[in-house]
C-alpha cells in the first residue's frame, strides 16, 4: 500500500474513532453511575425489575406459609389414625371432680346405630369414660384410692349417653325473651356467612338448666333462619363453668375462634354453619326463590374466586421452593372466608330447608326440617357429596307451605330407605327439655327403637362432625351421661341424674312397644304426602275385651268422669247409632244387635282442645289459607266489634283432622287469632265434621269472651286494663261484655305474669260489688299463676295452663314452676292441691294431637297424686267447665277406641270415634 493509500484510509476513517471514543467514555460512565447509583433506568423500570425477582422468604413467613398451605388441605376432625381410647384425660376436665362408678346399670352405649345394649358398671374419670360393662380389678383399685362417688342403680336405672341437640338457639334466642339479648337472626342482608353465632351467647340464659334437665348436653347453636346464609354455629357443652365464659361452654372450636381446643397430630376442629333455602329469607327480606338463588350463586362465586386463589399461591409457593415474588402474599379474605371453607368439604354444613335443591355442589352434613325428604328418599341420595342426614321435627308442621305434607311418619320411611334420621327441638320452637320426647314420638309412629336413641345421641354427633368423643358411651369418651327413671322411650321418662363432663348436674323398665303404623306410613307416600283421613263409618259396633269405659255423670251443677269397671274385669260393649245400649262380661249379652266390625279396643271419652288457632288457620304462615287476625285489637272500635269465631271456621283442617283421627281429639274451642288486646268469642266445634251446617258440628255458637293482657303489646298494661275496666262496668243490655258481667259467659283472660293477675283479680272484685253477680273469670296462658294458687282458688277463678310443659318465653312468664327433677311439683299439681278448677291448652294447633301424651306426662310428674279421673278431666269436663262449655246431656260426648293400650301411654292407637251426634261410629 502507498503512502496515499494510506492518508486516504486514515481520512476516511478518521470520523469513525470519534464515535468510538464516544461510545467508550459513554460506557464507562454508565459503568461508574452503576456503581455508584445502582441504575440509571428511571424508578418504574427498577421496581418492575424488584417485583419480578423471586426472593427468599424470611423464616417465619416460610413457616406462616408452608402451615397455610398445608392447613387448607386437611379434612375437618381427627386423623383417620386417631383412636379414641387413647385419650387420657379430656380438655374440659375440671381440676377436683371426683371419678364417678355407676353399678348395676342397663346401659344403651349409643353404638351400632344405638342397638347396643350393656348391663354393668360405667367408671368415668379425668372427664372421661374409662370403662363400660365390666370395670378391671386394677382399674378399680386405682381410682378406689381417690374420693369416689359410687351410685348403685340396682339393675333398674337406664342409662345413655348424654342427648345432642342438632338444631338449637339456646343462648342466642334468650330465655325469658328480651330484644336486649335476642340475637338469633341478623336482618342487615340475605348473605351473612361472616356472622358467628358465638358472638350472641348468653351464658346467663334460664333455659340451659331446663335443658339439661332433659337430659340435652351438647348442642349446636345456629344463627336463625331469615337469611339464605345465616352465619356460623359452634357446638357447646351445656354445663354451666365456673367463670361463666362462652369460650368454656364450646366443644371444639375452630383455631381462629379461641385457643381451649384439643389437638391430635394433624387434628382440624370442625366448622358448622347455617344456610337456608326459600321462605324465611323469601318473607323476610321481601325476595323471590329466584332472588334467593342468585344470592347463592353471587356468594359462592365469590368464595370460589378467593378458593382458587388460594391454590394457586399454594401451587406457586411449593413449585418455587419457599421462593416468591415481593407482592406475592397468601389471598386470605374474613368476609368471605366461611364460604371458602364450606367448597373445601371442612364444614358441616346445617341447610335449614323443606325441599330439595341440588344445583351447589358443596357436601352437606344434614338437611334440617326437610318435611317432604321422605318422598324423595332417593333424591336425597343423589346431593352432592354424599347423602346428608334428616334433622326433623316429630309432628311439628303446616305453619307454612313447604310443611304442609310434612308426615309424623317421615322418620320411620326415611331409616326404611337407609337415611340417617337426627331429631331436634329447633329451641325455643320446641323447648330442648323435650328433645327426648321428638325421639319417642317417632318411635311411636314406627321409627325403630334403636335408632330413636341414636336420633338423639349418635347420629346428631356423627353429623356435626363429633361422634368421636360424644354421643356413644364408650372408653376414651366425654363422660356426658344421663340416668333416666324409666326406658328413655317411654313417655314421661325423666332423667334423676346428668353427668356433663364427669360432674353431676343437679342433686338429687320394660321398653314400651309402640303401634303397627305399616299401612299409614304406605298412604302417606302413596297420596304424596297427604293421605285421606276419612274413616269407615258404621251404625253398629261390638267392642271386645274392653278393660275400662269411662263415662260422665251429672253430680250435682257439675260433670264427673267415672270409669264403670276396672281392669281385670273386660267386658263387651255394644254401640248403636253413636251410643253405648249394651256392656256386659258376658259376650253373648251383647250380640243380638251386632250387624257392623268387631275389634278389641278400650274406651275413652274424647278430649277437647283449646289454645290454638285449630279451626282459624290451615297453613300459618300463608295469609290467604287464614281467617286472619283482629284488626287494631287495642283499639276502642275492635272492643265494640268483638268478632265471633264461629264466622271464621275452617272444618277438615289437617290439623284438626290429625288431632282427632290421631290423638283422640274430638272437640275444640277456639278464638279469633289476635295480637293484640281484643281477641273475641269463642265458638265450640267437632274436629270430625265436614262444614257448620253438618249436624251436630257446631256444639255452641259462643262460649267465652277472651281479652289478653300483656307486657308485650304497644299500649301499656294500665291502658289494657282501663279499657277491660271500661267495658266491664259500662256494658249493659245484649252486648257480649254485659253477657260476661251477668255470668252468662266466662270472661277468658289471657295472661302469664303475677302480678298482672293479682291486678285481674283486684279488678273482678270491683266488677261483682258493681253487678252483684259473679264474675265468670278464666285466666289462660297462666305461666305464673302457681304463685297465686290460694287466691285464685279463693275467688273461684279456673285455671288453663297453656302450654302445660312450662318455658319461661317472655320476662312476664319467667317465674315458672318447672316440676321434676328441677322441683318437687309442677304447676298443675300444685294449682289442684289448692282447689282451683283446673285445665291444660296448647297453644300451637300442630300439637292439639299431643294432648294425651302431655295428661300422660303430667301425670307421671304427679308421682301417683293425680287420679286418672282428674288426669283426663284437665282436657275435658274441666276445659269444658273453664270456657263455659255446657254439655246438657253427658251421653252426647263422643267417645274414642283406643287398640292395645292405655290412651295416656305410647302403647295405644286410636282406631276410631263414637260420634252421638253423627249416630255412628268412625272407624279409621
Amino acid at each position: 500500500m502507498t503512502i496515499k493509500q494510506l492518508v486516504q484510509l486514515e481520512s476516511a476513517l478518521q470520523p469513525r474513532r470519534g464515535s468510538f471514543l464516544f461510545f467508550l467514555i459513554a460506557s464507562l460512565v454508565i459503568l461508574v453511575s452503576v456503581q455508584l447509583f445502582g441504575s440509571i433506568l428511571p424508578a418504574n423500570h427498577s421496581k418492575h425489575y424488584q417485583k419480578n425477582r423471586l426472593v427468599a422468604l424470611s423464616p417465619a413467613k416460610l413457616g406462616e406459609y408452608t402451615e397455610k398451605c398445608s392447613s387448607i388441605r386437611k379434612t375437618a376432625g381427627p386423623s383417620a389414625s386417631f383412636l379414641s381410647e387413647s385419650r387420657l384425660a379430656s380438655d374440659r376436665f375440671v381440676e377436683g371432680t371426683r371419678p364417678v362408678l355407676l353399678r348395676n346399670a342397663k346401659i344403651l352405649t349409643g353404638s351400632r346405630n344405638g342397638s347396643d345394649v350393656v348391663y354393668g358398671d360405667i367408671l368415668l374419670d379425668q372427664g372421661l369414660v374409662m370403662g363400660v360393662g365390666r370395670i378391671s380389678t386394677p382399674v378399680l383399685d386405682l381410682v378406689k384410692k381417690r374420693d369416689i362417688l359410687v351410685l348403685d342403680l340396682g339393675g333398674k336405672s337406664w342409662v345413655t349417653p348424654g342427648l345432642f341437640d342438632l338444631h338449637s338457639h339456646l343462648g342466642v334466642s334468650s330465655a325469658p325473651y328480651l330484644e336486649g339479648s335476642s340475637d338469633t337472626n341478623s336482618y342487615k342482608a340475605p348473605i351473612l356467612p361472616w356472622l358467628r353465632s358465638v358472638d350472641g351467647i348468653n351464658t346467663h340464659d334460664d333455659a340451659y338448666l331446663l335443658t339439661v334437665s332433659g337430659g340435652v348436653t351438647t348442642a349446636q347453636i345456629l344463627p336463625g333462619s331469615a337469611n339464605n346464609i345465616g352465619g356460623q354455629a359452634v357446638l357447646m357443652k351445656l354445663r354451666q363453668p365456673n367463670d361463666k365464659s362462652v369460650q368454656s361452654m364450646l366443644l371444639e372450636p375452630p383455631d381462629e375462634l379461641f385457643t381451649n381446643v384439643t389437638r391430635h397430630g394433624d387434628y382440624c376442629a370442625v366448622e358448622t354453619h347455617e344456610a337456608c333455602m326459600w321462605s324465611n329469607p323469601s318473607r323476610v327480606h321481601s325476595m323471590t326463590r329466584m332472588d334467593s338463588a342468585w344470592e347463592f350463586r353471587k356468594a359462592y362465586d365469590e368464595a370460589l374466586k378467593i378458593k382458587d386463589a388460594q391454590d394457586a399461591f399454594c401451587d406457586r409457593f411449593e413449585r418455587q421452593g419457599g421462593y416468591l415474588l415481593p407482592r406475592d402474599h397468601f389471598p386470605a379474605n374474613l368476609q368471605w372466608e366461611a364460604l371458602v371453607d364450606v367448597l373445601r368439604g371442612r364444614v358441616k354444613l346445617s341447610v335449614h330447608c323443606y325441599e330439595l335443591t341440588n344445583e351447589f355442589e358443596f357436601p352437606v352434613a344434614s338437611f334440617h326440617h326437610a318435611g317432604e325428604t321422605y318422598l324423595v328418599p332417593d333424591l336425597l341420595k343423589k346431593t352432592w357429596g354424599g347423602t346428608p342426614a334428616a334433622a326433623l321435627f316429630a309432628s311439628n308442621a303446616r305453619k307454612k307451605r313447604e310443611a304442609y305434607r310434612n308426615s309424623e311418619f317421615g322418620p320411620a320411611i326415611l331409616a326404611d330407605n337407609g337415611i340417617k334420621v337426627v331429631m331436634k327441638s329447633d329451641h325455643p320452637v320446641l323447648n330442648s327439655r323435650y328433645l327426648l320426647h321428638e325421639a319417642q314420638l317417632a318411635h311411636y309412629y314406627g321409627l325403630d327403637p334403636a335408632l330413636a336413641i341414636a336420633s338423639v345421641t349418635s347420629t346428631p354427633a356423627d353429623v356435626a362432625g363429633v361422634g368421636w368423643r360424644v354421643g356413644q358411651l364408650k372408653v376414651g369418651y366425654d363422660a356426658d351421661l344421663v340416668i333416666w327413671d324409666s326406658h328413655p322411650l317411654s313417655l314421661g321418662s325423666t332423667p334423676s341424674q346428668v353427668f356433663i363432663d364427669g360432674i353431676p348436674q343437679f342433686a338429687g323398665p320394660a321398653q314400651p312397644t309402640a303401634p303397627r303404623w305399616e299401612e299409614e306410613k304406605k298412604k302417606v307416600v302413596e297420596w304424596d304426602g297427604l293421605p285421606s283421613l276419612e274413616g269407615t263409618k258404621w251404625s253398629n259396633v261390638r267392642v271386645k275385651n274392653v278393660k275400662r269405659l269411662w263415662v260422665r255423670k251429672q253430680l250435682g251443677s257439675t260433670q264427673i268422669n267415672e270409669a264403670l269397671w276396672t281392669e281385670g274385669q273386660n267386658r263387651t260393649v255394644l254401640i248403636q247409632d253413636g251410643r253405648i245400649v249394651c256392656f256386659s262380661a258376658d259376650e253373648a249379652e251383647c250380640a243380638s244387635l251386632n250387624d257392623g266390625a268387631s275389634t278389641e279396643v278400650d274406651l275413652h271419652w274424647g278430649l277437647t282442645t283449646f289454645g290454638s288457632s285449630l279451626g282459624m288457620t290451615e297453613i300459618g304462615f300463608e295469609a290467604t289459607t287464614n281467617d286472619g287476625k283482629v284488626a287494631d285489637p287495642n283499639s276502642a272500635v275492635a272492643a265494640d266489634n268483638l268478632p265471633y269465631a264461629i264466622d271464621g271456621l275452617l272444618f277438615r283442617t289437617r290439623d284438626a283432622l290429625y288431632a282427632y283421627v290421631r290423638g283422640g281429639v274430638t272437640r275444640a274451642v277456639t278464638i279469633p287469632v289476635s295480637n293484640g288486646f281484643v281477641q273475641g268469642l269463642g265458638t265450640a266445634f267437632r274436629l270430625g265434621s265436614h262444614n257448620a251446617l253438618e249436624h251436630g258440628a257446631i256444639i255452641q255458637d259462643v262460649t267465652s269472651l277472651h281479652v289478653h293482657i300483656s307486657m308485650q303489646f304497644s299500649v301499656s298494661v294500665s291502658a289494657q286494663f282501663s279499657m277491660l275496666r271500661k267495658r266491664l262496668l259500662n256494658a249493659s243490655g245484649e252486648d257480649p261484655w254485659a253477657l260476661a258481667v251477668q255470668g252468662t259467659i266466662p270472661l277468658v283472660v289471657e295472661i302469664d305474669s303475677a302480678d298482672n293477675i293479682a291486678s285481674l283479680l283486684r279488678l273482678k272484685r270491683q266488677v261483682e260489688a258493681r253487678s252483684g253477680t259473679p264474675l265468670r273469670l278464666t285466666i289462660t296462658s297462666s305461666a305464673e299463676a302457681h304463685l297465686l294458687s290460694k287466691e285464685l282458688a279463693e275467688a273461684n277463678v279456673s285455671v288453663i295452663l297453656s302450654p302445660p310443659l312450662p318455658y319461661p318465653y317472655s320476662w312476664e312468664a319467667r317465674r315458672i314452676l318447672p316440676g321434676p327433677p328441677l322441683t318437687l311439683k309442677g304447676a298443675t299439681q300444685t294449682l289442684i292441691e289448692h282447689g282451683v278448677n283446673v285445665a291444660i291448652g296448647v297453644p300451637r294447633s300442630w300439637e292439639a294431637r299431643n294432648t294425651r301424651f302431655i295428661l300422660g306426662r303430667i301425670a307421671l310428674e304427679s308421682n301417683g297424686t293425680l287420679s286418672d279421673d282428674q288426669i283426663l278431666a284437665l282436657a275435658t269436663i274441666n276445659l269444658e267447665h273453664a270456657l263455659g262449655l255446657e254439655l246438657q246431656n253427658p251421653l252426647d260426648a263422643e267417645l274414642v277406641l283406643y287398640q292395645a293400650g292405655d290412651m295416656f301411654g305410647f302403647e295405644a292407637k286410636p282406631i276410631g270415634v263414637v260420634n252421638p251426634a253423627s249416630r255412628n261410629t268412625e272407624l279409621f
